[in-house]
């Protein structure tokens, strides 16, 4: 007698393509560097340049705004991993993640002229925001609000205020700096110059 192996169910639906996805991103990222707005962009264009059909990326994503989500998401680098040694080493981390992005001249031209486009789609920048900023945005004030109750930091800063001093350094540094390459220790002077401010005075 002759024992049958049980047959293996296959998943429903075709198996993603993650060289097509890939490919639809990249699509998506490279018609946004050129100077397409968001407005302009069409899931036409896109599928031509991806050299896939429409119904690929339909099978992927509902509308042109999901789309753009994902591929603006994947210009954002993971969060680094945070040691917990101390808040100035994680903070350091946090904001040599912003100095690397920042150093991409693709990803910062593609950001810049989505977040032109903030006004028209502000349901997509919401969306972006909630997927690739807020998640940096926590980390950084979970670290801070350690270094309060830990004491490496005043007992009564403000959280905000002191989020909005890194970030805002950065940001200033990324976008109106003097220009050329940034500094590879720019986090650790941000940092620092900061943190003289809002660490406890003997």
């Amino acid at each position: 007698m002759t024992i049958q192996e049980p047959a293996v169910a296959r998943p429903a639906g075709r198996p993603r393509s993650e060289k097509a996805e890939k490919a639809i991103i990249e699509a998506t990222l490279d018609l946004l560097g050129e100077g397409m707005g968001v407005s302009e962009l069409s899931i036409e264009a896109i599928a031509t340049r991806a050299g896939v059909g429409k119904t690929t990326i339909y099978r992927r994503w509902s509308n042109k705004e999901d789309l753009v989500v994902d591929a603006l998401a994947t210009l954002k680098a993971p969060l680094p991993e945070l040691g917990g040694t101390s808040v100035r080493d994680d903070l350091i981390s946090l904001l040599d993640a912003m100095r690397r992005e920042a150093g991409q001249p693709r990803s910062r031209c593609v950001m810049n002229i989505a977040m032109s486009e903030a006004d028209r789609y502000p349901q997509l920048m919401e969306r972006f925001v909630k997927r690739a900023i807020t998640p940096r945005r926590e980390a950084m004030r979970a670290v801070i609000e350690r270094g309060i109750a830990s004491g490496e930091l005043n007992p009564d800063l403000d959280v905000d205020m002191g989020m909005a001093l890194l970030s805002g350094t950065m940001l200033w540094h990324t976008k109106w700096g003097p220009g050329g390459e940034l500094a590879p220790d720019l986090a650790v002077r941000v940092v620092d110059v900061v943190l003289a401010g809002i660490t406890p005075r003997p």
